[in-house]
């Protein structure tokens, strides 16, 4: 069986880690490189790497500061935030990341997963989401939508329909950031992330509401998520990496071990 990961996230925006609720990013939450330092140490499986604002303003990611988490970790890294083109994904995978998260681009131009898969491998190439939960009559199915420019456009796409056409194009991972639970501590989305676990064949990453590892364990048993995404508990301190692992490892969830 393969081991369920856990994966800090980093919301970068104007060099600080930032945190908010539902997308809001307002509260600072330390330094990028100390943060991913650390996690790297505490035996995090992954981290993820987002500049949560390069998207919606138009402008590139940050590479100087990737390239410095990169020399601090030796865990994969993936990094998203400001790709628009195939070069985008190449100078970072160049810069040092072992995976490029793309969202927006993948809306405004779905050839870019397609191409990037076929250079790259499928292993390299993360779709990530931002999904709305849509209102919905009390007999019918739950149904998201997708949200573009770091939550702040909808686009009118059936996210369950859009990851279809993630995978088919060769994204070999997708994040699911639920902006309805993102921030919030009060639990992920299991109901999004049962859906697409059981809807395509590649590994689902959960994101967005992890505010105790009950949550953590809820959603890679019930929501049949194969990693779980978590930023607020880790850098503000709630819980650190080790005692999410001890308490899964204790209800009997396959992780990966750590150097005490």
């Amino acid at each position: 069986m393969l081991a369920k990961r856990i994966i800090p996230c980093l919301d970068v925006k104007n060099g600080r880690n930032v945190r908010g609720v539902r997308f809001s990013a307002d509260q600072d939450a330390g330094d990028p490189v100390e943060l991913a330092t650390r996690y790297d140490q505490e035996g995090a499986d992954e981290l993820v790497f987002y500049d949560i604002t390069a998207s919606s303003d138009g402008r590139a990611i940050v590479m100087d500061l990737v390239q410095e988490v990169s020399e601090r970790v030796f865990i994969p890294l993936t990094v998203g935030g400001g790709i628009r083109t195939f070069a985008d994904v190449r100078e970072i995978l160049k810069g040092g990341a072992d995976k490029v998260s793309i969202n927006s681009a993948a809306v405004h131009t779905p050839d870019i997963i397609t191409q990037s898969a076929e250079s790259f491998g499928s292993q390299c190439i993360v779709g990530a989401v931002d999904v709305l939960r849509l209102e919905t009559a009390a007999d019918e199915p739950p149904r998201w939508e997708i949200h573009i420019n770091g939550g702040r456009k909808a686009t009118g796409l059936d996210a369950l329909e859009w990851v279809d056409e993630l995978v088919d194009r060769g994204a070999g991972e997708l994040v699911l950031n639920s902006i309805d639970a993102d921030g919030t501590r009060d639990g992920y989305d299991l109901e999004l992330n049962r859906a697409v676990a059981r809807r395509v064949d590649v590994p689902i990453v959960a994101s967005g509401g992890a505010g105790t590892t009950q949550h953590i364990f809820e959603v890679l048993t019930e929501g049949e998520a194969n990693a779980a995404l978590a930023a607020s508990i880790f850098h503000f301190q709630v819980y650190s990496i080790p005692q999410v692992k001890d308490f899964l490892a204790d209800r009997g969830v396959v992780v990966r071990p750590y150097a005490a």
